[in-house]
């Protein structure tokens, strides 16, 4: 691939990075804050969830600014919220001020799952489109691997205040994403649907070494095939909206949040010390990180099909395990086994989801359909978060009908995999809609 092509995907999926470091930093502050405003389970879930919350407004309506003023706007606009809103967080001092930053970094984080791997699709080429989409995916895992690191490194620096300082730390990588997004240049794609300049768009396809001639003659044809106005609830998309619909689903549905969010309190919950819980805890971090590159490493020749496959039964397997481990069946082993569910969640959906929710979707309605995908993901994403908590104080529940619960959920995926998930490989977008059907 041009090198140049490279650096954008690579600048670009940056915003992974916001977002991994914002998802997993909680994990590290959430029971200190808890403590410090003596707040009741559910005001707990309430305040973590709250940026799940900003990210389902952000996923809904994070395709509009991606279309009224570009892909690169939203994303220099992305990085400067994610700066205030980390550095809010940090210096807030009653749970109200928390939760309303917190709010505003879920919006960012919303809208860069939307616009970061729509940008990403858009000037990718067909054969390279799963290895430069899961560039994003690779930011958030290694946001994560950081937030993790850093949360183990920083607790007691500050004494009861380390939380502050592992969330204010996001401002450092929010001013350099920003900083980056000034010299990337505008998605030719969206230069000639939404602003008529081909020129433009000829300069950053012939500059990414693509063949600039037959690629804008693509696009202008699928664009007088849609050149009316289509609503993405016509009946006509119904497919790929299902499609984008039930693999959002799946993705929460097994429980990653739950882990993500909560890692060290799940470990706590095993009968791990604090310490060890911690350490686990930036284990998953790195974990995640290696199997994901080996997604990136299969996606585009193995196929997203394949990946998913391999995610379903190593779920499957996983949570039974350690649904066994916490009803008391198996002693020991809850590290091993929360390992091998975070294997399956990198390999299977962590490196599909974002690659497969901005293909699927015509150039007329891949905005909108990129953010129903994504918006059904947080919405999902924001009920794990904050019913969890209280589930797992829950004795009468606990830890072995979740993890139960969330082991059922992944046979359905893996139906949902084998029965309907179409191959897209390798597959141009402006010939997308004949392989995923309407």
């Amino acid at each position: 691939m041009n090198k140049k092509l490279i650096l954008w995907s690579i600048t670009v999926a940056l915003g992974g990075l916001l977002f991994g470091m914002d998802v997993a930093n909680i994990s590290g502050a959430e029971q200190r804050i808890q403590q410090l405003w003596g707040l009741s389970k559910w005001m707990h879930g309430t305040a973590i969830a709250m940026a799940l919350y900003g990210t389902v407004f952000g996923a809904g309506f994070g395709g509009v600014p991606a279309n009224r003023f570009g892909r690169k706007k939203t994303l220099i606009a992305i990085g400067l919220v994610f700066l205030v809103s980390s550095i809010g967080s940090a210096l807030a001092n009653d749970v109200y001020t928390f939760m309303f930053f917190r709010f505003l970094g879920g919006l960012s984080i919303g809208a860069s799952s939307v616009v970061a791997p729509m940008f990403i699709s858009e000037i990718a080429p067909p054969q390279h489109r799963g290895k430069m989409g899961i560039a994003f995916q690779i930011n958030v895992v290694s946001g994560i691997l950081l937030a993790y690191l850093v949360n183990y490194l920083l607790r007691g620096v500050g004494g009861e205040n380390d939380w502050r300082y592992m969330l204010g730390i996001i401002a450092l990588p929010s001013l350099a994403f920003t900083l980056l997004m000034f010299i990337t240049p505008e998605s030719p794609r969206w230069l000639i649907l939404y602003r008529n300049d081909e020129a433009g768009a000829r300069k950053v396809f012939e500059a990414s070494g693509a063949p600039a001639d037959e690629i804008i003659a693509e696009i202008r044809q699928s664009a007088q095939v849609q050149q009316k106005k289509e609503s993405l609830f016509s009946g006509k998309f119904s497919k790929p909206l299902l499609l984008a619909f039930l693999l959002a689903f799946f993705n929460q549905a097994s429980g990653i949040n739950a882990i993500i969010y909560f890692a060290p309190r799940v470990f706590e919950m095993a009968g791990l010390g604090t310490n060890a819980a911690f350490l686990s805890s930036a284990g998953i971090g790195i974990i995640n990180f290696l199997f994901t590159v080996l997604g990136w490493y299969l996606i585009d020749r193995s196929g997203r099909r394949t990946l998913m496959y391999i995610g379903s039964v190593g779920y499957i397997i996983s949570l039974t395990l350690m649904s066994l481990a916490f009803a008391g069946y198996i002693h020991g082993g809850i590290t091993i086994f929360v390992f091998l569910f975070i294997a399956a969640h990198a390999i299977g959906q962590g490196s599909v989801i974002w690659v497969f929710l901005s293909e699927i979707f015509p150039n007329s309605v891949r905005a909108a359909g990129t953010s129903f995908g994504c918006l059904t993901h947080w919405v999902f994403a924001a009920v794990i978060s904050q019913t969890f908590p209280f589930f797992a104080g829950n004795p009468n529940i606990g830890g072995a009908k979740i993890f139960g619960f969330f082991a059922v959920m992944m046979v359905f995926q893996l139906l949902f995999v084998w029965k309907m998930m179409p191959e897209t490989k390798g597959v141009a977008l402006e010939k997308m809609d004949r392989t995923v059907g309407h």
